[in-house]
């Protein structure tokens, strides 16, 4: 099969955990309101839950957003991604006025298969609104699982994937994000 050289390619070959980031076209900040960034999180919480995807971390941000899920059926990945940013595009043209506009750019999944790759890119999902400087603490970010992991994860789970690093791990993540841009709570 000869590769898109404009994208990258999606083989969504066999069961297990994904990470996946997609960004919005031009990185523009489509989702830079409280209530944008609440639809965002609440059509990928439905569009996983009808697809059977199983969220273990996300944050959503204005420009994009980064998930690690699994399923015991990956190829409803591709069809959960074209949900959720169907819905979510069409709310935010319709918001704008502005309908038919390009609003997801693409998005990149990589299969975990080992689990320190796991571990590291938990750690990497929850401590991503750290990372891009919006909050000093990630679980006082309300759209990331980093609350909901500080809260119901076993003490000995969280420290160790706490533990593992997650700052040179190869992700597309080089959005800027402005603190304003997600009116902090």
């Amino acid at each position: 099969m000869t590769d898109w050289p404009h994208g990258p390619s999606h083989r969504i070959s066999g069961r297990g955990v994904y990470i996946v980031t997609a960004g919005t076209y031009g990185r523009e900040p489509v989702f830079g309101s409280r209530s944008r960034l609440t639809l965002l999180c609440n059509t990928l919480f439905q569009s996983a839950r009808e697809r059977s995807w199983n969220l273990s971390a996300w944050a959503v941000f204005p420009n994009h957003y980064h998930f690690v899920a699994d399923s015991l059926v990956p190829g409803s990945l591709q069809d959960m991604i074209r949900h959720l940013h169907s819905v979510t595009a069409r709310a935010a043209n319709q918001f704008d006025r502005q309908p038919g506009r390009k609003v997801w750019f693409q998005y990149w999944e990589t299969r975990l298969t080992n689990q320190r790759s796991y571990l590291a890119r938990l750690h990497y999902v929850y401590e991503n609104a750290v990372r891009h400087g919006v909050v000093r603490r990630a679980s006082n970010y309300p759209w990331c699982s980093a609350g909901w992991f500080e809260r119901k994860a076993a003490a000995s789970f969280r420290k160790t994937v706490l533990s593992f690093p997650c700052d040179r791990i190869s992700i597309a993540d080089d959005f800027e994000v402005a603190a304003a841009d997600c009116a902090q709570p």
